[in-house]
């Protein structure tokens, strides 16, 4: 299992960038919004919205 996931990282090296950065930001995101009193639908809108920052993000930090 872990010789797959080294596979993929070596293989494609921004998708896995961006699954691990998407991850770690809608972990925060879902932390600092705890409180905040959103409905559901709001909070899937922020954590789609995240990914695809995320997405964004990875993007431009390879055009170099």
């Amino acid at each position: 299992m872990l010789d797959r996931l080294r596979y993929l990282a070596q293989r494609r090296p921004l998708l896995t960038a961006w699954v691990v950065l998407a991850a770690a930001m809608v972990a925060v995101l879902l932390w600092a919004a705890r409180d905040a009193g959103l409905l559901p639908g709001q909070l899937t809108a922020l954590a789609v919205t995240t990914v695809l920052l995320a997405g964004a993000c990875v993007w431009i930090i390879s055009w170099e």
